[in-house]
């Protein structure tokens, strides 16, 4: 295929995004509000729009000493850098097992892959996402204890291991283009397209998965779970469309990516959000943005309700 191939099916290139659409409507004095995800739930919480809840906020290594027992009262949680990026850096706790020697109580930490590390393993990790290990631009960073997810039931055919989630690229305000990703044995267990995590498109109308791809190739069924993909109607899907919308309004970027998940007793919640969102969202719709993006350019109007910018998406997208 050639670049006019990909021009007329309306691709969006890497340059093109960045210098037609992020660097004209995103403004850079807003970039901590989502490079930063501690700043992001600051946020969040402010907007009164769901998020995990941070357990603990670890911005020195002097704050590691008494770790153990700061762990202690939690059952699952997630470690992850505040300044990360493309899910580095990110470790699952999903049980904490309890062991008493000498009269102290040992703490061992079950990951997602069923791993077992140890109190200094855990502090190690955590030392390395302080030195900036996994952050953005290679500095120092802050360390997150998170609150662990559960997927919701409707994802339990449709994932291996670990937490599906919902990207929708919004433009101005509007969702123009959403996929889910699936994580994947050979991702283990992170939803994440560059490690092996299944992209799947979803029709913005409906809520109805339409095509799936795994390392840019088309597939059918689920690598692990055998499950035929295009059979995946997710719940919540208005809320979901209204929760991405609503974060143009929290952080005022007009281009941005909403990582959403979906839980069984709250609903959708706010996972993260990403002033650069990748592009292989096109490949999982079989869909370029680029036509979708100058729609809104063009012609909407830039005062509506988040209610009304969704209303216009699920019928034109």
């Amino acid at each position: 295929m050639i670049f006019k191939d990909l021009t007329n099916m309306g691709i969006l290139g890497i340059n093109n995004r960045v210098g037609r659409y992020i660097l004209r409507h995103n403004k850079r004095k807003n970039y901590p509000l989502v490079d930063n995800k501690v700043l992001t739930a600051q946020r969040a919480e402010a907007w009164g729009i769901a998020m995990p809840e941070n357990y603990i906020v670890i911005e020195n290594y002097g704050s590691l000493k008494n770790l153990h027992h700061r762990l202690e009262k939690y059952n699952s949680f997630v470690i992850k850098p505040a300044k990360g990026s493309q899910g580095n850096g990110i470790v699952v706790i999903k049980e904490i097992i309890r062991e008493e020697k000498d009269g102290e109580v040992e703490l061992f930490f079950r990951r997602s892959n069923d791993r077992l590390m140890n109190i200094e393993e855990v502090k190690h990790h955590i030392s390395g996402i302080l030195s900036g290990l996994y952050s953005l631009a290679g500095q120092s960073d802050i360390a997150i204890i998170q609150e662990k997810i559960d997927k919701h039931p409707v994802f339990d055919d449709y994932s291996y291991g670990g937490i599906p989630d919902i990207r929708v690229i919004v433009f101005e305000g509007y969702p123009v283009m959403s996929m889910v990703r699936l994580p994947t044995k050979s991702s283990d267990g992170r939803a994440n397209l560059h490690q092996g995590a299944i992209g799947a498109g979803i029709d913005l109308s409906t809520g109805h998965t339409n095509n799936a791809v795994i390392r840019n190739q088309v597939i059918e069924v689920h690598p692990d779970t055998g499950s035929k993909l295009s059979n995946l109607q997710l719940p919540y899907w208005r809320e979901v469309l209204e929760l991405a919308a609503q974060c143009y309004d929290m952080v005022d970027l007009g281009y941005l990516g909403a990582d959403i998940v979906l839980t069984q007793d709250k609903g959708p919640i706010i996972l993260e959000l990403n002033a650069r969102p990748g592009l292989g969202i096109q490949i999982a719709n079989l869909a370029g943005l680029v036509p979708r993006l100058e729609k809104i350019r063009a012609e909407i109007p830039k005062n509506l309700s988040a209610k009304e910018r969704v209303d216009f998406s699920m019928k034109n997208f």
